[in-house]
């Protein structure tokens, strides 16, 4: 959830409010500008330049995300102690959770 948050704050910080046409609307607009608790909003036609912006900005973001991928590591050493995938990420679970109390026993073991 943090890092959702730090992207929103970092994609929001990198628009530009057009300072310009927000006072246009808002002097054309006069009192209705600041809709009521009744009120419908509508923002009306929107501009091929906003568009066109919004588009960009999405491609950059798809293509940010696909040159970032992490690999994964596979150690050959390692022990098998696993049938299929499934149960392999489930020992995995265990061992993150009780592997400092079932050291002793295994050591003992071997």
């Amino acid at each position: 959830a943090q890092s959702h948050f730090r992207q929103y704050e970092r994609i929001s910080g990198q628009i530009r409010v057009n300072e310009d046409a927000y006072e246009e609307q808002r002097q054309k607009l006069g009192k209705d500008f600041y809709p009521g608790a009744g009120d419908i909003l509508t923002t009306g036609p929107v501009k091929l330049s906003a568009l066109d912006k919004m588009a960009a900005d999405v491609e950059r973001q798809i293509s940010k995300r696909s040159k970032f991928s992490r690999r994964r590591t596979y150690v050959d050493d390692a022990d098998i102690s696993y049938i299929n995938e499934r149960n392999k990420k489930f020992n995995e679970k265990c061992e993150r959770f009780y592997g400092s109390y079932t050291e002793e026993i295994r050591q003992n073991l071997e």
